[in-house]
């Protein structure tokens, strides 16, 4: 009985040491070893696959469902990966986008760019660090994207982002429907002027038709267009601040000046003249949508790829019709190449898959099935090639991919890019901004606010409740209502922000050595 008992001992004692080696071999540190599982499940053909979480912004294509199973047939074949794509809708995008960094939600890509405040989240330690990742699950990857590029994503020193390669302008320009100008031989947008003489004639000539669309993203649509184009502004920056491209160092508080009150009284005088809708704030429907149904006529502000999209779909459906488009750059005599950070895509911090994911994204950017798929959709299905450029089957409501549907612009690959005949517009209008570029000294700009973190909560909330009524056209006094929305954004702690970005800002601008 003893001699059993010595046996029972010992063999539990054996047990306790082969776990405990086996322990050591999987738990180096103290913690597990995220890439070690990583490399065994992706060596390991019969182990579960790993489910990644891919989110971008905006709507989701109708016929996601179908791209999506036919590229998990390829990754899991590639890499014992499974992608659940996510969209955010373009309704309250920028909580939705703030949720899914703060929450602990899975999420192992999600989309970047400046104006989804990329280099401030890297800042906080919202995105893991790609320096060390890349070389070992992306090599690729690393490769392809030229070393300049990597180099102007970093934020203190490290790379949180990988960024689209593909050279564009994404300042703004006029857009409207070219047909219904000629139609009633209206004048050509080049200025504000000739613009509202445009909304002034479709009003008159087509009182079904809006005749401008701004959305619900009225502070992107309107208030940063008129900024842009009529005064100049270096760049989009917030809380109200401002200061031109020509003498960036004098920033002031736009909010509250002269020129905001009279800014405001001209978007009022729009909507009282019946240029846009009273609802436009609830409006679900994207403004290029209503471009393309024809429901709109025009545009403050797109840039020149966009309004190539919206001219190719909506030629698919009305060959007839025809849009018209002015890059500010024309009239302004400058424009400013797209920067790097401007599209991208990260990995949280809190993805659980991090190899994986820079393993699916290489997939996306650089094998050419992968990107043509997710680009364009199915060939023969969604799309065909004919003379080298890209012709979408059937139009926007009997297609439910059409081109960049799953809104891409980050793992565009110049080198299989397909464009429609339309393009060639495009190219043009890139040819001419080429001559008058600039460089953009706004873009790099790095925001700290952590001093100020809970009042630009605050006063986020402020903005949506009583400046956007004002650039929508809804508040009848607009005096007033300015004077109420300054009232409640001082309360929330404007001028502390203000005065600290200021501070960065010429902080920035000294660093840089630019006057």
């Amino acid at each position: 009985m003893r001699s059993s008992r010595k046996k029972g001992i010992g063999l539990l004692l054996a047990i306790v040491m082969m776990l405990s080696l086996l322990s050591a071999c999987s738990n180096s540190n103290g913690g597990t070893n995220k890439s070690d599982t990583a490399d065994t499940n992706l060596a390991e053909g019969s182990s579960k696959p790993t489910e990644i979480q891919f989110y971008m912004l905006g709507n989701a294509p109708k016929d996601l469902p179908t791209i999506e199973a036919e590229i998990n047939k390829m990754a899991l074949e590639d890499l014992n990966v499974k992608v659940k794509f996510n969209y955010t809708t373009w309704t309250d995008w920028d909580q939705k986008y703030k949720l899914l960094l703060s929450t602990g939600r899975a999420v192992d890509l999600i989309f970047t760019a400046d104006w989804v405040q990329y280099q401030q989240y890297a800042k906080k330690g919202a995105f893991t660090a790609l320096d060390e990742l890349l070389p070992l699950a992306a090599p690729e990857l690393q490769s392809f994207v030229p070393q300049e590029m990597w180099d102007a994503v970093r934020v203190d020193g490290k790379i949180y982002t990988i960024p689209s390669t593909y050279k564009e302008y994404v300042t703004g320009g006029f857009v409207w429907r070219e047909d219904l100008r000629k139609k009633y031989d209206l004048p050509t947008p080049v200025d504000i002027p000739t613009f509202e003489a445009y909304l002034a004639g479709i009003k008159q000539h087509e009182p079904t038709i809006q005749p401008v669309a701004f959305g619900a993203s009225v502070e992107n649509s309107i208030q940063y267009a008129y900024l842009e184009f009529q005064r100049k502004e270096v760049g989009a920056m917030p809380y109200g601040m401002f200061a031109s491209y020509a003498n960036p160092r004098a920033i002031v508080s736009y909010w509250g000046s002269a020129e905001h009150l009279e800014d405001l009284k001209k978007y009022r005088s729009w909507a009282e003249l019946g240029y846009f809708s009273k609802n436009e704030l609830n409006d679900p429907e994207s403004i290029q949508e209503r471009i393309i149904n024809g429901s709109a006529a025009s545009l403050l502000s797109d840039n020149p790829t966009r309004y190539n999209a919206m001219l190719s779909s909506m030629q698919s459906q009305h060959p007839d019709w025809d849009l018209g488009y002015t890059p500010f750059g024309r009239t302004n005599g400058y424009a400013t190449p797209v920067h790097p950070i401007h599209n991208g895509f990260a990995i949280p911090a809190g993805s659980q898959h991090p190899e994986q994911a820079l393993a699916f994204y290489e997939k996306l950017v650089t094998d050419k099935r992968y990107n043509l798929l997710t680009q364009y959709g199915i060939e023969g299905v969604n799309y065909t090639v004919e003379n080298g450029y890209y012709k979408q089957v059937g139009d926007v409501s009997s297609n439910g991919f059409p081109r960049e549907a799953m809104s891409g612009w980050a793992w565009r690959n110049p080198a299989y890019m397909l464009f429609e005949p339309t393009y060639d517009r495009v190219q043009q209008i890139f040819n001419e901004l080429d001559k008058v570029q600039k460089p953009d000294i706004y873009t790099g700009f790095i925001e700290d606010y952590s001093e100020y973190q809970a009042e630009r909560a605050a006063l986020e909330q402020v903005v949506k409740q009583y400046l956007y009524p004002l650039l929508a056209g809804q508040i009848d006094d607009v005096q007033a209502g300015l004077s109420l929305f300054m009232e409640k954004a001082q309360q929330a702690g404007l001028d502390k922000i203000q005065q600290s970005y200021k501070k960065q800002w010429v902080a920035y601008l000294e660093k840089k050595g630019i006057q």
